[in-house]
Parts: structure tokens; C-alpha cells; sequence
């Protein structure tokens, strides 16, 4: 059946809206070339986002241009603010962006293992609100998290996980019970290959699996443009998946045994001892973008050009070919992004030994590529979900022109 007006409209507005996101400000007759609408629906599209306060002119196009086809119309990106937050086992990092995800203001805060999950979720909080105060006075639209673990598919909800703090789930909780935002919680690799798909290395690929390599190891499903997450919310949890090479095999609740034995931070480390290369910085500054010890010790490999940190390089990308060739057997991606701190530590050198190892021993053919954004995926990834979120918001069928704010759609 076709739309109704208000439904064409709606849809109208987000086009508009996303091409005003991803190419910055435009005239009316390049918004009618992009959408291939016609000029007088285009006029009307500009009018009502103007009346809803969401577009405004910003300039015009070109210096010996003038009159009403000339004018820039741009995103009015500090009508409301996005947070997205980065949980991880001992920090919570969060940062503050205004509707075109400029970053206004961020914030990192430590939590010990001996931290209570009462004075953690408090303190977590706190300083988010913190953030969000100090980025300005809009009020924040959408919150994205990353999280470790697993998201129940039906409620949305972050599971309780054995190995992983309490405080995490309570810290949900607590968000979407005191804001008067829209919070929404993603598995931590999911919002990392969401980044890398939207603008990072995948971004020419609608199908790929993104294997995240940090502190712990994960995977993203991305299959036609869509996340894949699994009847419980569990795939992409390669950390289990049974593989030769390891002292035994894994068990519901532990992973050791597991692919997560030979690519985590622990064994990477042990891995470039055994090869005579440095998993530490010598001193606190010498770290490279505070890179974690297994990222370190890759970096080092690869600056040592000699003997031994190819034969490292080598034995590294050996393990990781165990569990891609797991992958590629089953999905056939035809594209598969090493990510994380280690991804990208390696870079293309790593990538390219685990596609030389992968191409014998698997007849699918797969590209292998280094992810782009390194550790700060997470936080991209949870930035883009906000920002969707907050798009979907404004612009869902029967909004109209009113203010969303004012209605109470945070």
C-alpha cells in the first residue's frame, strides 16, 4: 500500500536529515539531486524543519550566487546533545556530542575490583552528568552504551554474565530508570563493527565479521547491512569456540580452553615473551597511544624488522587464522576486519598474514583488513547508535513539527 502523507513526509524529512548529517550543509537544489524529489516537495521538507527547529540557514553557495536557490541549510547540531558511554571491566569512559557527533566534552573514570556495585553505579553516574553539564545546556536526546556480554534480544536488557562486574547491569538500570533520555545498551564488538561499517574499514562491505582483539576477543555478524546477534544474544562469542592448540576445552561459564587461550591480551603477551619480544612500555610514557600490553608487544614486533618479531608475527597470525578459518567455514563473509587495539596495532602487516594463512586453509575466499579505529570503535559505535536513535525520534511518523523535547521523547 503507498504511504500516507504523513508517513511520505516523515520519510521525506530523515532522507533530508541523514544527507544533511553525512554531507554537511546543502542547498535546496542539491537536496532535490540527492533525493530526487521535486523542488516543490523539497521547499516544503525545508520549511518544516526549519519550523521544527532542526535546519537553519548557514550560509550560501558560492561568492557570485545569491537569492533563495543559493542558501546552505545545515543540521542545528546543538539542539539537543548525544552521550555515548564505553563500559569496560574496570572504567567507564563517556563523551558528550551534539546532534552531528562533535565531541563537546568527555570524561574517563577508573573503577577498582574492590569498588561496590552501589558507590561504582553512583559514581559512574555522577560523572556523566557531569559531562553532560559541563557540553552545554541542550538537553542530552539519546544514550548509547558498549558493554561486554551479552543483550537479551527481547527486552534489550544487558544480561548477568558470569566473569564480568555487577556494577555493569546495575549501571544500565540506573541510567534508564533516572534519565529522561532514550538509553540504549549494545554489545561492545556490535557497536565497534557498526563503526567500522559506517565509518571505519568496512564501509564499502555490507556483509563482513569484525574480530575484535583486546583486552578479551569477540566478533560482530554484520550480514546485508544488518547486526546478527543470535537467538540469546550470544553470536559472534568466539572466545569459546573449541580450537587445537589449547590445554583443554571450554566450559559455559569459562572461556579458557577456548580461541580466547590464544589471541586474548594474557596469551598474545606470553606469546611475545616467548619470542624475545617487549609486552610492556619501558616507562609510562613510552606506551603508544596508551596502548594496552598485547598491542604494545605487536607494535614492537613490528619495529623490530628482525627474526624474531617475524617469527612472533607469524606464530600470532597462525592462532588467529584457527578461528577466522571457524568463521569463514560457516558464514563465508568474504571479509573479515581484524579490530581492537591489537587490529589495529598490527595493521595491514597482520592482516595480510592471516589472509595468506586463511587462503590455505580454506578454498572461500576472504579479505582480510586492519580495522581503523582501534580501541575508540566502542565509543563510535555507541556515539552512531545514539545519533540514530535520536534521528528516529524526531522524525517518526506523526512527530509533525512539534518539539520532541518539549513532548517528552527523551
Amino acid at each position: 500500500m503507498p504511504a500516507s502523507p504523513s508517513t511520505a513526509r516523515a520519510i521525506n524529512d530523515r532522507l533530508a536529515l541523514r544527507l544533511l548529517q553525512q554531507d554537511g550543509p546543502l542547498t535546496a537544489t542539491q537536496l532535490k539531486t540527492l533525493t530526487g524529489l521535486s523542488r516543490p516537495t523539497v521547499a516544503d521538507l525545508v520549511e518544516r524543519l526549519q519550523d521544527a527547529g532542526l535546519v537553519r540557514v548557514v550560509g550560501e553557495s558560492g561568492a557570485d550566487r545569491r537569492g533563495p536557490n543559493a542558501r546552505l541549510y545545515g543540521i542545528v547540531a546543538d539542539r539537543a546533545h548525544l552521550a555515548a558511554l564505553d563500559v569496560r571491566t574496570d572504567s567507564v569512559a563517556v563523551a558528550v556530542a551534539d546532534l552531528l557527533g562533535v565531541t563537546l566534552a568527555e570524561a574517563t573514570l577508573p573503577i577498582g575490583s574492590d569498588t561496590g556495585t552501589g558507590p561504582a553505579v553512583a559514581r559512574a553516574v555522577a560523572m556523566l552528568e557531569r559531562t553532560a553539564r559541563s557540553a552545554g545546556p541542550a538537553p542530552l536526546h539519546s544514550v548509547g552504551i558498549g558493554a561486554p556480554g551479552l543483550i537479551d534480544p527481547l527486552s534489550g536488557e544487558l544480561r548477568s554474565t558470569a566473569g564480568l562486574p555487577a556494577w555493569h547491569r546495575g549501571l544500565v538500570k540506573e541510567l534508564q530508570r533516572r534519565l529522561p533520555a532514550t538509553v540504549l545498551v549494545e554489545n561492545e564488538t556490535n557497536l565497534a563493527a557498526v563503526a567500522e561499517h559506517r565509518i571505519g574499514a568496512a564501509e564499502d562491505r555490507d556483509t563482513f565479521v569484525l574480530l575484535w582483539l583486546g583486552h578479551g576477543i569477540g566478533a560482530a555478524v554484520m550480514l546485508d547491512g544488518k547486526l546478527r546477534r543470535g537467538a540469546s544474544g550470544g553470536a559472534g562469542e568466539i572466545g569459546f569456540l573449541p580450537v587445537p592448540g589449547t590445554s583443554g576445552v571450554p566450559s559455559s561459564v569459562n572461556c579458557d580452553g577456548g580461541f580466547h587461550s590464544l589471541v586474548g591480551s594474557a596469551a598474545v603477551c606470553e606469546l611475545a615473551t616467548e619470542h624475545g619480544i617487549r609486552a610492556w612500555a619501558p616507562s609510562p610514557d613510552a606506551a603508544q597511544e596508551q596502548d594496552p600490553a598485547a598491542a604494545f608487544a605487536v607494535r614492537a614486533a613490528l619495529r623490530d624488522g628482525g627474526a624474531r618479531g617475524e617469527a612472533f608475527l607469524a606464530a600470532l597470525a597462525d592462532r588467529l587464522a584457527l578461528g577466522a578459518a571457524a568463521v569463514v567455514s560457516v558464514l563465508d563473509p568474504g571479509c573479515l576486519v581484524l579490530a581492537g587495539e591489537v587490529g589495529r596495532a598490527g595493521g595491514d602487516a597482520l592482516a595480510a598474514r592471516v589472509e595468506e594463512r586463511l587462503a590455505r586453509m580454506s578454498p572461500l575466499r576472504t579479505e582480510v583488513r586492519a580495522g581503523m579505529l582501534g580501541g575508540g570503535a566502542v565509543m563510535s559505535g555507541a556515539l552512531i547508535a545514539a545519533r540514530d536513535a535520536a534521528q528516529d525520534a524526531l522524525f517518526a511518523p506523526g512527530a509533525g513539527s512539534a518539539d520532541p523535547v518539549a513532548r517528552g521523547h527523551l
